[in-house]
C-alpha cells in the first residue's frame, strides 16, 4: 500500500540566522586548520577540490569564507559542493549547513541530497525526513543518491513508520534494483529489529547483491540472535572480508557461544586476516567471561605483534581479560601505562581489585578517581560496594553507600542492594540485612532475598532461612539454587528429613540441580571436569593423582569436612563423594600436565565448597604450588598453606 508524502508531515525546521560575513575572521585560523598554500589567484573551485576527505569544520569555513569574498555564495553548484565537504566532517551541528541551504534560491537534488545528509548524522535524524517531505512537496524529485541518506536518518531515529513509507517511494520510483538502496534498506529494518522485512529485500533479489549486502544481511540475524542462520550466511558468502568476520565473531559472543567466538577469531588470523577493534575487544570479553588466560595472552600478542594503537576501550579491555583471569598484576600494570584513561577505565580496575578480595586497594582506587575529578557512576559504586562485601568492611561499606545516594544523588539499583545485603550478612549483621531489605524503595527481588538465605546458611539462622526459603520456592519453583541453599541449612542442623522433603520436592517440580564444573587450561586445550567426572582420557592417572593427594595431605592431619554433602549417607561415602569434587580432578590434573612450580588456575562455576576450600589450601603448601581459582562470587589465591580471602567468601 502506498502512503502519500503527506503523511510524512509539514516541515517545521528553522535555522538560526548567521551572517555570512562573520566567516571573514576564520582567515587568521592556525595553520593545522587551515586550508594552506592558496593564493589570490586561487579559485573557491580549486580550493573546494583540495579539501580533505574527512574536513573540519574550520577548514570548511575558510573555503566559505572565500566564496562569499568572490560573489560566488548564490553558485547552486558551489555551494552544494560545500553542504557535501560538511556532510564528510567528523563533527558538526546542523544550524550551520542549514543557514547555506537556506541561503540557496531553489536548491537542486544534489544540494537537497547533502542537507539531507548533514542532517541525517546530527543529533535530530528526524529533520531529514521534514527536509525530505518539504522537497517531495516542491516537486524536487529523489534521486538514487536521495534514499540511502534519508533512510540513514531513519534507521538512526528507529523510525520505523517514515521508513516504510520511503521504501514505498523506493518501490513507485523505481529504484528497487538500485544496490546501495537495497543495502541501505536491510540496514534500516535490521536497526528497527524487523529481521523478517530485512531478509525479503535481500530474497527479492539475490542477485543484485555485493559484499555490503551480505555483511548487512549477516548482522542483520547475529543481531537477531539467529545464529544458525547468521552462520548459514556466512558459508554462503562467496567473498568475506574483516566485517564478515566481526559480525560472526561478535553475534557467537554477544550470543553466549564464547568458544565459537574465539574459534572463528583464530581462523580469520589462519587466513591471514588483520583484525579490526571491535573484534580484539570482542575476543578479550570472550576470554574474560571464560577466565582462559592462555587465550587472552594469545589476543594481546596480536596485538602487539600487529602495533595495533593502544585505544583507551582496547586497553580497558586487557585490564578486564587479566582480571578475570586472575592475573591482577597485569592489570594494573597496563592501567598504570595508560596515558589516559575514562570513567569506564577505572571502573573496571576498582572491580577487578574486588574480585580478588583486595577491598582497600580497591577504596583507594575509588579516592585516586575522584581526585582525578571523574564523575562515579552507578557501575562505579557497584565495584566499591562489592570491594567493602569481599572484605568485610561494613562500617566503609555503610560509609560509601550513604556518599553514593547523599553526595552523588545515585538512586540505589537492585545491585547496590545487593553488595549491602551481602556485606552485611556475611559479617553476621543479618538483622540489619533483613532491616535493609524490607526499607528498600525498590521492590526487593528473589536473588536479594536468595543473598540473604545464603547468609542464613552461614551463620546456622534455621528458622528464619527456612522461612525465606519457602518463600523464594514458592516464587521461583523452578530455580535450583533455592532449594539447594534450603537443604544445605538443614543439612547443617543435621535436620535430614529435611533435607529428604527438600529434594523430592525438587523432583516432584522436575528441578535438578545445576552441575559442577571446573575448567582449567592446559597443553592448548581446554579441560572440562564434573564431580565424580571418569570421562576424560587420562582418567586413571587423575584418580592415582588424587590417591597420591590423598596420602600427602593425611600425613599433615587432614580430615575432611562432609558437611556440604547433602546425602543422608555414611561418613566415608561422603568423604569419597567430597573427594571428587570437579576442582579436585581439575587441581589433579594439573599437578600431573603443569611444570613444577607453575601456577594451577581453574575457573569454577559454583562457589568453593568449605572442605574444597581448606584442601586447596593444603594443596598449595604441601606439594608448593600457587593455584588460583575463580568461583561464581570471587577469586582465591592459595599460596603456601593460605587464601587471598583470609577464609571470608
Amino acid at each position: 500500500m502506498l502512503i502519500t508524502v503527506h503523511s510524512l508531515g509539514r516541515s517545521t525546521h528553522k535555522c538560526p540566522t548567521i551572517s555570512l560575513s562573520s566567516c571573514n575572521f576564520l582567515l587568521s585560523f592556525p595553520a593545522q586548520n587551515s586550508i594552506s598554500h592558496y593564493s589570490s589567484t586561487t579559485t573557491p573551485h580549486s580550493l573546494l577540490s583540495i579539501l580533505p576527505p574527512c574536513p573540519s569544520v574550520q577548514q570548511v569555513k575558510q573555503v566559505h569564507a572565500h566564496i562569499v569574498a568572490a560573489g560566488l555564495a548564490g553558485n547552486h553548484t558551489i555551494m552544494g559542493h560545500l553542504l557535501s565537504a560538511l556532510a564528510l566532517s567528523p563533527s558538526t551541528s546542523s544550524d550551520y549547513p542549514c543557514e547555506i541551504f537556506r541561503r540557496i534560491g531553489n536548491p537542486n537534488i544534489f544540494a537537497a541530497n547533502n542537507m539531507i545528509r548533514c542532517l541525517a548524522k546530527g543529533k535530530l535524524p528526524r529533520d531529514s525526513l521534514l527536509l525530505y517531505a518539504d522537497m517531495m512537496r516542491s516537486n524536487l524529485l529523489p534521486n538514487n543518491y536521495t534514499f540511502p541518506f534519508v533512510l540513514q536518518a531513519c534507521s538512526k531515529a528507529l523510525a520505523i513508520a517514515e521508513g516504510t513509507q520511503i521504501h514505498a517511494h523506493v518501490v513507485k520510483l523505481g529504484f528497487t534494483e538500485d544496490i546501495y538502496i537495497r543495502n541501505a534498506l536491510i540496514h534500516f529494518y535490521s536497526a528497527c529489529h524487523k529481521t523478517e522485512s530485512s531478509r525479503q529485500v535481500f530474497d527479492e533479489n539475490p542477485q543484485c547483491c555485493d559484499l555490503v549486502t551480505w555483511n548487512a544481511i549477516l548482522a542483520t540475524h547475529a543481531r537477531g540472535g539467529q545464529i544458525d542462520i547468521a552462520e548459514k550466511l556466512f558459508g554462503e558468502m562467496p567473498d568475506r572480508d574483516v566485517i564478515s568476520w566481526s559480525t560472526m565473531i561478535v553475534g557467537y559472543v554477544q550470543g553466549g557461544y564464547l568458544e565459537k567466538g574465539l574459534e572463528c577469531f583464530r581462523e580469520m588470523r589462519e587466513k591471514g586476516l588483520f583484525p579490526n577493534e571491535a573484534i580484539l575487544v570482542t575476543v578479550l570479553s570472550a576470554s574474560a567471561q571464560l577466565g582462559l588466560l592462555e587465550h587472552g595472552q594469545l589476543i594481546h600478542s596480536t596485538i602487539e605483534s600487529l602495533n595495533f594503537p593502544m585505544s583507551v576501550s582496547l586497553s580497558t579491555a586487557l585490564i578486564d581479560m587479566y582480571a578475570k583471569c586472575g592475573c591482577i598484576e597485569q592489570s594494573r600494570q597496563i592501567f598504570s601505562k595508560m596515558p589516559q584513561r575514562d570513567v569506564w577505565t577505572w571502573n573496571v580496575m576498582i572491580c577487578g581489585l574486588a574480585s580478588h578480595g583486595l577491598g582497600n586497594e580497591a577504596l583507594a582506587m575509588f579516592e585516586n578517581l575522584r581526585g582525578e575529578g571523574l564523575q562515579p557512576v552507578n557501575v562505579t559504586f557497584v565495584g566499591v560496594l562489592n570491594a567493602c562485601s569481599r572484605a568485610g568492611l561494613v562500617d566503609k561499606g555503610k560509609h560509601y553507600f550513604r556518599l553514593m545516594t547523599e553526595d552523588y544523588g545515585i538512586t540505589p539499583e537492585m545491585e547496590h542492594y545487593g553488595c549491602m545485603v551481602d556485606l552485611l550478612g556475611r559479617a553476621g549483621y543479618v538483622a540489619d540485612a533483613l532491616e535493609l531489605i524490607e526499607k528498600m524503595t525498590i521492590q526487593p527481588d528473589p536473588v536479594l532475598w536468595g543473598t540473604l538465605l545464603a547468609a542464613c546458611k552461614i551463620h546456622g539462622l534455621v528458622e528464619l532461612g527456612e522461612t525465606i526459603g519457602k518463600k523464594l520456592i514458592k516464587l521461583e519453583p523452578t530455580h535450583d539454587g533455592y532449594y539447594v541453599l534450603l537443604a544445605g541449612i538443614y543439612a547443617k542442623a543435621n535436620k535430614w528429613e529435611d533435607v529428604v522433603r527438600v529434594r523430592r520436592l525438587m523432583v516432584d517440580r522436575g528441578t535438578s540441580k545445576v552441575a559442577g564444573w571446573s575448567l582449567i587450561e592446559a597443553q592448548g586445550k581446554v579441560h572440562q571436569f564434573i564431580a565424580g567426572d571418569r570421562e576424560h582420557e587420562r582418567s586413571s592417572e587423575i584418580y592415582m593423582m588424587l590417591e597420591v593427594i590423598d596420602g600427602r595431605l593425611a600425613e599433615v592431619g587432614y580430615s575432611p569436612d562432609i558437611s556440604p554433602v547433602l546425602h543422608d549417607i555414611g561418613e566415608e561415602e561422603k568423604a569419597i563423594v567430597i573427594k571428587e569434587h570437579s576442582e579436585r580432578l581439575a587441581i589433579a590434573f594439573g599437578l600431573l600436565v603443569t611444570e613444577t612450580g607453575n601456577c594451577i588456575r581453574i575457573v569454577k562455576n559454583l562457589r568453593v565448597c568449605e572442605d574444597c576450600h581448606k584442601v586447596s589450601k593444603l594443596i598449595s603448601k604441601v606439594f608448593e604450588r600457587e593455584i588460583i581459582v575463580r568461583d561464581v562470587s570471587r577469586f582465591h589465591h592459595f599460596k603456601d598453606g593460605n587464601c587471598s580471602c583470609l577464609d571470608y567468601w
